[in-house]
């Protein structure tokens, strides 16, 4: 006989702890399956403080901080005593949150001599390859290019099914044009490991070059992803003008 409560039932107020979560919702497994441009401050915050605390999920911590804080830029003015007098840190997670956060501002004032410049395919594929060939899910980014071809960043922009019927060209440059960058380049990942481009990659690559076109910006290349190698579009002549 019930007394009316299911013995499985949880208490009233209870917080998912995070290793109650299924694998594919903690921070760590989702930046392994999509890459760390796919995840959001706080769950990035999450994974760097690495524990919550009595009553809050890790992830519950990372979003007030953030929120109570200001954000990142808010986080950032505050030294390491007022860190580790925030609830939830303490002195060991305010050393780790205040050392990320410098590296994150060492790695913006880098001067544009010293980003990585893009001369062929190689050189994106270099830079994407090994995290995008192990996503189990297809993903589209884009790399920001400057006017001499230096990365300014990538950007996630599709998750999913990446073709023309899915994709919003909008969306694909909406980066590009907030940082006033010159060129771009699409990258997207086959799960099935064979970058061999699909009819539809190529109708995607088209849009692209025309709204680029339009926009100012080029498209300088569109790379597919797969196991152990990788092709341009471009280079294969698939999208792009004839010379």
């Amino acid at each position: 006989m019930s007394d009316g409560h299911d013995k499985g039932a949880r208490p009233p107020g209870y917080r998912l702890m995070l290793r109650e979560m299924a694998p594919d919702e903690r921070p760590r497994e989702r930046l392994k399956l999509r890459g760390s441009s796919a995840l959001s401050d706080g769950d990035l915050l999450a994974i760097i403080l690495n524990t919550g605390m009595k009553g809050e999920t890790v992830t519950d911590v990372s979003q007030r901080l953030l929120a109570e804080h200001g954000g990142l830029r808010g986080l950032f003015r505050l030294d390491i005593a007022e860190l580790s007098r925030i609830r939830g840190l303490g002195d060991a997670k305010a050393v780790r949150l205040k050392a990320a956060l410098e590296l994150g501002r060492r790695l913006a004032a880098l001067s544009p001599d010293e980003r990585p410049q893009v001369g062929s395919p190689e050189d994106v594929a270099n830079l994407l390859q090994i995290e995008m060939a192990a996503l189990e899910q297809e993903q589209l980014r884009v790399v920001l290019l400057d006017t001499k071809h230096r990365i300014q960043g990538s950007r996630t922009v599709y998750q999913g099914s990446v073709n023309q019927a899915q994709v919003r060209v909008a969306e694909v440059f909406r980066d590009a044009v907030r940082q006033q960058a010159t060129a771009i380049v699409a990258v997207h990942n086959h799960p099935s490991g064979d970058p061999t481009p699909s009819a539809a990659d190529v109708a995607l690559t088209v849009e692209l070059v025309r709204a680029g076109e339009l926009l100012d910006i080029e498209l300088l290349d569109h790379l597919i992803i797969g196991q152990g190698r990788w092709i341009s579009l471009k280079r294969l002549g698939l999208g792009f003008p004839k010379a």
